[in-house]
């Protein structure tokens, strides 16, 4: 499966900049133990050498059931499967950049597990679904559905602390490619 069998509307309403990540800069990872689909607790706060690329993304939907009443009306909503597929497809260059990635949402572990398996991610997805790491951080959520949901962002941590961040990120599937981008501007010295 590539981005190209999850087209997105071209319709879609852009997410603006409101500023929400604009805290995130600098700050050190704090000491959160998140499970992951890969059966760990992973520390956010000791995520070890090099870089780590977090990918924050609302929710996956899973074949077969609809998405909330209104879904791609939601800006920034809409792209979670091309997002994964994109750092996938990318995740031996992000390897060779120096950065592990993870993906984050706070969806169960057990729902993104099915999601992961279906993708053949290479890589761990978190779930915050204590919301924990986004109440620690002040990432920017919303509700739909009853569902408290991350907003779309991607961090780049580096020894505990948040070296750059990308928000509003948008359209879903060029986030790997802006991270990319980013890294080989940035190389580890």
């Amino acid at each position: 499966m590539t981005t190209q069998d999850f087209p997105t509307p071209s319709d879609l309403p852009q997410p603006i900049d409101d500023g929400a990540c604009n805290h995130l800069l600098g700050l050190a990872m704090p000491r959160i133990t998140i499970h992951s689909t890969g059966g760990k607790a992973i520390d956010v706060s000791a995520l070890g050498p090099g870089r780590t690329v977090i990918y924050c993304y609302p929710m996956t939907g899973v074949p077969g059931t609809p998405l909330p009443d209104g879904w791609d009306l939601i800006p920034g909503a809409r792209g979670c499967t091309p997002e994964a597929c994109a750092f996938r497809d990318h995740h031996a260059e992000l390897s060779e950049l120096g950065a592990g990635v993870l993906g984050l949402s706070t969806q169960t572990a057990a729902y993104q597990q099915e999601m992961a398996s279906r993708l053949h991610l290479p890589f761990e997805v978190l779930s915050d679904v204590d919301l924990h790491l986004c109440t620690a951080l002040q990432l920017p959520t919303f509700v739909v559905e009853g569902m408290h949901l991350v907003k779309r962002l991607t961090l780049i941590i580096r020894a505990g602390n948040i070296e750059a961040s990308f928000y509003p990120v948008f359209p879903s599937d060029q986030g790997a490619q802006q991270v990319i981008d980013w890294l080989r501007a940035n190389p580890l010295m």
